[in-house]
């Protein structure tokens, strides 16, 4: 860890700080000129590779808009490769992956032992927490156990997760394997990542908002629960978030993590009501930064009385920046929360 004193870090543990802190994922992008100008040089696996340019697209963005954290430029499928299941990005269709896995067998061929091939995004974040010392903390990530299945099942993104939930529903013994073989992978990915300087981890769980609560108690809950017991030795918060999930808060709060996030789907206090204990991030519509100034001023305003000054709220949005997004909005919006929030502990 890199800035365990930090005012984030300390919100992460819900403990009292001086005023809100705000990040926003997704905040290194295609909406900033700086990354276009990167990405005209490379492809984005290209930049996720090389820790150097990496970490130079991680610090451009925590600095250009002034916020609390800064989380490493990565991509969430990342460790499918090291797993024997590469993927590629078709223009407009986001990742694909050819060869999904569809059956006991595809995942009995998975592999485990391959994680140190993932080094790179461990030396980027060695860059990062290099360059701000303890000036700024580092959010590491990966992506949460059924995210990386339902990607790796379906062979990209899905609007309805059929054959994820067919293998589920009727392969319960392989769905659990695939599950162990993730959890093995990911907790060794994330803790060379705290090693490396990260702060606190991110845990993206995208799609699991496609579940029942039914579901997600049998067939999700025990596997992200072991994955968090894995990372909390480190001493790192853990952040899980997903979307769509307003009804699993209750059920997603039990596997331990210190913060949950909110979509925007849930008023922030009522979804933090349905958290219970500790710290919740959260939780602004990314469409509302296309909003004038007036409103999405008024409607981040509203997010924090709804947090009311409690410890443990951490501004964010809903999901993360799009890509058209002006990014003069994200600066401003960025200061408000940091003065607004000031003020009010005056």
């Amino acid at each position: 860890m890199s800035a365990p004193d930090s005012r984030f870090v300390k919100a992460c543990k819900a403990q009292a700080v001086d005023r809100t802190s705000v990040w926003f994922m997704r905040q290194a992008g295609r909406y900033m000129p700086e990354y276009r100008a990167v990405r005209k040089q490379y492809s984005l696996l290209e930049i996720c590779k090389k820790p150097d340019v990496a970490a130079e697209v991680t610090i451009t963005a925590a600095e250009a808009l002034g916020v609390d954290a800064a989380i490493i430029f990565a991509d969430l499928l990342l460790p499918l490769e090291v797993m024997g299941l590469p993927f590629r990005f078709a223009s407009g269709e986001g990742p694909v992956i050819d060869q999904p896995i569809r059956t006991a067998e595809d995942i009995s061929g998975l592999r485990t032992d391959r994680v140190a091939d993932l080094g790179y995004v461990s030396e980027a974040i060695r860059l990062v927490a290099h360059h701000f010392e303890t000036k700024l903390p580092i959010i590491g990530f990966c992506g949460a156990p059924f995210t990386l299945a339902s990607y790796m099942i379906e062979g990209g993104g899905s609007r309805n997760y059929v054959n994820t939930k067919r293998l589920m529903y009727s392969a319960p013994a392989a769905w659990d394997e695939l599950m162990r073989n993730l959890i093995t992978v990911l907790a060794e990915y994330a803790a060379q990542q705290i090693k490396s300087g990260a702060d606190v981890i991110q845990i993206f769980d995208s799609w699991v908002g496609c579940l029942s609560v039914e579901d997600y108690r049998r067939y999700v809950l025990p596997h992200a629960t072991r994955l968090v017991k894995a990372l909390q030795p480190t001493g790192a918060p853990i952040i899980y978030f997903g979307t769509d999930t307003a009804t699993l808060l209750p059920s997603m709060k039990e596997t331990g993590a210190e913060v949950i996030g909110l979509d925007w789907r849930i008023p922030l206090d009522e979804g933090w009501r349905s958290v219970g204990s500790g710290a919740v991030q959260g939780n602004l519509d990314p469409v509302l930064l296309f909003a004038g100034w007036k409103e999405l001023k008024s409607r981040a305003a509203e997010i924090m009385q709804l947090a009311a000054g409690r410890p443990g709220h951490i501004f964010n949005l809903g999901h993360g920046i799009l890509p058209e997004t002006p990014v003069e909005n994200v600066k401003a919006l960025a200061r408000f929360v940091q003065e607004h929030s000031a003020k009010g502990k005056a």
